[in-house]
């Protein structure tokens, strides 16, 4: 099925953004119980980390200009040269703040749907004050419809609100993984501040009060604040419903748990210590617990460091520095504002037509409909739009006789090496989505999906508004239990 079949016309962008589609960060919430005012939507509307419906049409960059961090973290390693890597801490260069206005004026140009730069390491933008907000004023001044936002560990936030909102940096994420230091205490064993190395719960002590404070001067400086919670089973899991309670209280507007990433090979003290990650299922549990709160950030990617393009898709190593160096500026804020302009024409043709998928399920909703959850295979744009054996990760939803909603994402394999599939790579694909009900793809092989079925999850083929897809489906399913 095409785009004009499910009633959203085909404009010159959508060929544009399929070809210039890469990876991108992570917002919007998935709790039906918090409303968002119209100023609010309007000040994340093309932020993919900030707002989910974005994510799927913006792309965002990070520069690496930040080396140095005051904390350590559990989880962290800092490695560089790592460009088969995709987690937080990882890049394959430093860059100099002019370097890296140079890299962005570059990349406006060639992804003129990169609407976000952030800062976010490889270790903390306020830990390197000088090199962060060089940065930001270089392109402040040379790229002016471009967000700036950037992601701390909060320790020296309080110190630098001011200059962040005389910036117009307008976006900050703050990771807080605990509100009591005993629990902090198992996840940092030193915290470096005013020239001293506070080990153990003394220097945690110290990192929950500027993270506190922090978060307060953010909300009366009116600057959006996203917190990050990485979830650790046994230390921290069942502590970030108070998390939770108090971010939200202190004027956070999203929470983004994420789960830890705890591979031995990846030199972290948790990776080596063999700390285990959250199943899908936990931290899906963890996430609905928390989202009658407060907006909950499900599609966040864990991006590096260093990522360019739009999120699940990562182009960093399109434009390494012996590249990007070499190619000249092309940023036109004229004919960037052209490409946003039919981005938002086709957002607007994609929901009217997921308005009328969910609205098809009037007819059999039910207030107590079982929910099922189902793998979408997509390059963007709201599509199944990607072939089975394409995909790196599968979008995840939970489909009910009320409409659908995403909940998150599942990193794979690709299935198609080289033309064909490996037995122990669809192995892992069909693990991973073991718990959905079916897979929706825009095509598939008659091998995998004869594989799909024996474990039990249904194949559908379709190029529609995945809303569409999922709606058809259930009420099928619905009918056949």
């Amino acid at each position: 099925m095409t785009p004009a079949s499910t009633g959203i016309v085909t404009s010159p962008i959508t060929e544009a953004t399929t070809k210039a589609k890469s990876g991108g960060c992570g917002c919007t919430s998935n709790s039906s119980t918090v409303e968002m005012d119209e100023k609010l939507k309007q000040r994340i509307a093309n932020h993919p980390c900030y707002s989910e419906e974005a994510h799927h049409h913006y792309a965002r960059m990070h520069v690496a200009v930040a080396p140095g961090c005051n904390i350590q973290c559990n989880y962290c390693n800092r490695k560089y040269d790592c460009a088969n890597e995709s987690r937080p801490g990882v890049v394959s260069e430093l860059l100099t703040p002019e370097e890296a206005a140079h890299k962005v004026l570059v990349i406006a140009g060639k992804i003129p749907q990169m609407t976000v730069l952030g800062i976010a390491g490889p270790g903390d933008p306020l830990a390197n004050p000088e090199r962060t907000f060089r940065t930001f004023e270089l392109i402040a001044d040379q790229a002016p419809d471009i967000k700036l936002c950037l992601s701390t560990n909060g320790l020296m936030l309080p110190e630098y609100v001011d200059r962040i909102k005389q910036l117009n940096i307008d976006h900050v994420t703050i990771t807080i993984n605990m509100v009591d230091p005993e629990i902090g205490a198992k996840i940092y064993p030193w915290v470096h501040y005013n020239r001293k190395r506070y080990k153990g719960i003394e220097g945690v002590k110290i990192l929950h009060e500027k993270q506190m404070e922090g978060l307060q001067a953010l909300k009366e400086a009116d600057i959006l604040c996203k917190v990050n919670s990485v979830m650790i089973p046994g230390i921290n899991d069942q502590h970030l419903t108070e998390v939770n309670q108090v971010i939200r209280e202190k004027g956070a507007f999203l929470h983004n748990i994420m789960p830890l990433i705890s591979a031995p090979e990846h030199g972290t003290h948790f990776g080596l210590t063999g700390q285990r990650g959250p199943s899908p299922k936990e931290l899906k549990e963890v996430q609905d617990n928390c989202a009658g709160n407060m907006k909950m950030m499900r599609h966040c990617r864990q991006c590096r460091a260093d990522a360019v393009g739009l999120l699940g898709e990562d182009r960093s190593q399109e434009f390494t520095k012996d590249k990007f160096l070499e190619m000249a500026p092309e940023y036109n804020l004229e004919q960037r504002q052209e490409v946003h302009a039919g981005i938002e024409k086709f957002k607007a043709e994609l929901k009217a037509a997921q308005e009328k998928a969910q609205g098809s399920n009037v007819k059999t909703s039910e207030q107590n409909s079982p929910k099922v959850l189902v793998a979408v295979a997509t390059k963007g744009s709201g599509l199944v739009n990607q072939h089975f054996g394409h995909a790196k990760e599968f979008q995840i939803y939970e489909v009910d006789g009320n409409g659908s909603r995403f909940v998150g994402h599942r990193k794979i394999d690709h299935f198609c090496q080289g033309g064909y599939g490996e037995k122990a790579t669809l192995e892992n694909i069909i693990n991973a989505i073991a718990d959905c009900k079916a897979v929706f793809v825009s095509k598939i092989g008659e091998s995998p999906k004869e594989k799909l079925h024996k474990a039990g999850i249904q194949t559908v083929e379709a190029y529609d508004v995945i809303e569409k897809v999922a709606s058809e489906f259930y009420e099928q399913w619905n009918k056949d239990c």
